[in-house]
């Protein structure tokens, strides 16, 4: 028994050796902040599901930190480009998931999705192709160019 014991104990010293080896400068430190609620833009091109949802969780966690207030926080959600496709009715079958998680958070927060039309309409969609929760604007360039410089919305990727 006292060499088991000896040797977990040797084992014991050993790791702790290797990982203040590994941790010259011991470990990090986490924060609490408050944020003050702001209006955010995210442009969306990417033309997979991981960056779709990486955007999705980047504005609902964003909007959490805001506490979902309704008056003073907006997160607009841009899409255009490789994007669109998602969002069509026709695919909603293969994006169930990721439409239905786009379409709780727009009814759960203030978290809105502006799709640009010239872009939808050059890949062969119109506004009857792309789900109800979406807003359709002409151009996205104009939109996201509009939101930022003259309503003061933070410009996110």
């Amino acid at each position: 028994m006292k060499f088991f014991v000896s040797l977990l104990i040797i084992i014991n010293v050993c790791s702790l050796a290797i990982a203040q080896e590994n941790s010259p400068w011991g470990s990090a430190e986490a924060s609490t902040m408050n944020y003050a609620p702001q209006k955010v833009l995210y442009n969306l091109t990417a033309g997979n599901e991981k960056k779709i949802n990486s955007i999705l969780d980047r504005a609902s966690l964003l909007n959490k930190l805001y506490n979902n207030d309704p008056f003073d926080a907006s997160i607009v959600i841009i899409i255009h480009g490789s994007a669109i496709p998602f969002f069509a009715k026709t695919q909603f079958e293969k994006h169930k998931a990721l439409m239905q998680r786009a379409q709780d958070l727009k009814l759960a927060t203030r978290i809105e999705y502006r799709m640009c039309q010239a872009s939808a309409k050059m890949q062969g969609f119109s506004p009857a192709d792309i789900h109800g929760f979406v807003n359709m604007v002409p151009m996205a360039d104009a939109e996201i160019i509009k939101l930022h410089n003259e309503e003061g919305y933070a410009y996110m990727r």
